[in-house]
């Protein structure tokens, strides 16, 4: 229908429409021909005031539309013709769909200027917008973000400023070359610290006490104390430097944080008591626990580096499909164990004691480890092993997919909103005129070749107006350099629409 005027329309009961008042539009220079009585189903539309515009002056006219043609009665609207065959399908079915490859803000942009509600919009295409809304808030947070960190809060006062300067120094690797540093620095503590920990628990490094028990080696806890130290002051500066004390105690890796340099200072204070407190049997095994959770400091690791925290943000993300797998193998281990147990009675040699003690050889069969220390012995038995490994295989390979989708999305979509946030920054940068040259000439050439583009898509019969600047055809909008906004949720708004 589009670039082809039809003699007329047929209504929803499929009666002829009335030839008597026909509306010609030329969207973006694609021409339509529209009929009044179908216009008129929807009289409160931008669409709808056109239809008795011979009664109207020209200033209401030229209020409803960019250009009138008096001669041929041809209204003129620089809008984009792709988006325009959806809004004319509300007029038709009395419901609209965004046709893919359309942006679903630009798209609620064109129902807001031709004046169509959005509940005339299709639940699927609401759903879609959903989506995208939600990404662009994400990325006006990660812009306001970076613009913080990068030029500060200009109201905050003299406290506040260097409260934020160590923040960025301690916890914003990116913002400078110290801050850069200190990231490398605490990098290499942890990872000196996980290894003085690993080879301090060789027999070959370690000394003999007065009484003949192994002991660390000194040499190995001067390093740890060293180390303890570093994380010790690094995570008093976090914390002072800290916006929002009770956030940053409860986050998680902080709390790893305390955990790995708190067993350190417990078994001090314990040793400062004596030697008679330190040899009661709870203490020593208060002391060893603790010095196993210095294991804790390895999750160190995870603060610096964005692959493990998109793991742990993605195993979050998929809760569900993990419950899933936990209540297939619970519900596999219960039963198994129980078939095994009964099956395996009739041995005089069973190693099926009890259905709690056969838990743990469903468990190894399960996950196909199989160590082989409990294992049946009856025919019966052995067919309920194979029937219970085949159907661990299953249950544990159900829900990966899914998982390693979660994890591909999530990562993807992090790296999505990382680029739109650079590129919204990039844009604020270029409207304010710090690089002018070369970005502005390939915004120009873009928009140039998106027009001839359109120009060579028109039918031959497509009447196109002159336009008063050909930099907007097709909808396209050329933002300008000494635009100014008050906040960057309005920049981007402005910039993706």
């Amino acid at each position: 229908m589009w670039g082809i005027q039809r003699s007329r329309y047929g209504d929803c009961n499929g009666s002829e429409a009335s030839e008597e008042t026909e509306v010609v539009v030329n969207i973006g220079g694609v021409k339509q021909v529209l009929f009044g009585d179908v216009l008129n189903r929807y009289p409160d539309t931008r669409l709808a005031e056109l239809v008795d515009c011979s009664l109207k002056s020209s200033e209401e006219i030229s209020s409803l539309c960019d250009d009138y043609d008096p001669d041929t009665g041809e209204f003129y609207f620089d809008r984009d013709p792709e988006a325009f065959k959806c809004i004319t399908e509300l007029y038709l079915y009395g419901e609209i769909h965004m046709k893919r490859g359309i942006c679903p803000i630009c798209f609620m942009k064109e129902m807001e200027f031709w004046k169509i509600d959005s509940d005339f919009l299709d639940d699927c295409c609401k759903c879609h917008l959903k989506e995208v809304e939600d990404e662009l808030a994400e990325i006006a947070e990660k812009v306001k973000t970076i613009l913080v960190d990068r030029d500060g809060d200009p109201s905050a006062a003299g406290w506040q400023r260097f409260q934020m300067c160590l923040w960025k120094l301690m916890e914003k690797p990116e913002s400078s070359l110290p801050a850069r540093t200190i990231a490398i620095v605490s990098f290499i503590f942890i990872l000196v610290s996980s290894v003085v920990m690993c080879i301090g628990t060789l027999p070959d490094l370690q000394v003999e006490d007065s009484e003949g028990n192994l002991t660390e080696n000194p040499t190995l806890e001067v390093i740890e104390t060293v180390c303890i130290g570093w994380f010790t002051i690094e995570y008093i500066l976090r914390l002072i430097s800290s916006p929002n004390k009770i956030k940053f105690v409860l986050a998680f890796m902080n709390i790893v944080d305390f955990m790995a340099i708190m067993p350190f200072f417990v078994v001090l204070m314990l040793s400062s008591f004596g030697t008679g407190v330190m040899e009661l049997a709870n203490v020593q095994q208060a002391v060893q626990a603790l010095r196993i959770m210095r294991i804790a400091r390895i999750f160190k690791l995870a603060r610096h580096s964005a692959g493990l925290q998109t793991l742990t943000s993605a195993l979050k993300s998929s809760f569900k499909e993990l419950g899933l797998l936990l209540m297939y193998m619970g519900v596999g281990v219960f039963l198994f164990s129980a078939l095994g147990y009964t099956m395996e009675q009739s041995h005089p040699e069973t190693l099926f004691t009890s259905i709690p003690q056969s838990f743990w050889w469903a468990v190894i069969t399960m996950t196909t480890v199989g160590y082989g220390d409990v294992y049946p012995k009856t025919t019966l038995g052995r067919c309920n092993a194979a029937l219970s490994f085949l159907c661990g295989v299953i249950a544990i390979a159900l829900p990966i997919h899914p998982i390693i989708n979660n994890f591909v999305l999530f990562y993807n979509k992090q790296q999505v909103l990382e680029t739109a946030a650079q590129h919204e920054i990039e844009l604020m940068a270029l409207r304010s005129g710090e690089q002018e040259a070369a970005p502005r000439a390939q915004t120009h050439a873009c928009i140039a070749g998106v027009w001839d583009s359109a120009m060579h898509s028109c039918h031959s019969d497509t009447h196109i107006p002159l336009l008063k600047d050909p930099r907007r055809g097709a909808g396209i909008q050329t933002p300008s350099m000494d635009t100014s906004f008050e906040s960057t949720a309005e920049v981007t708004d402005y910039f993706i629409s």
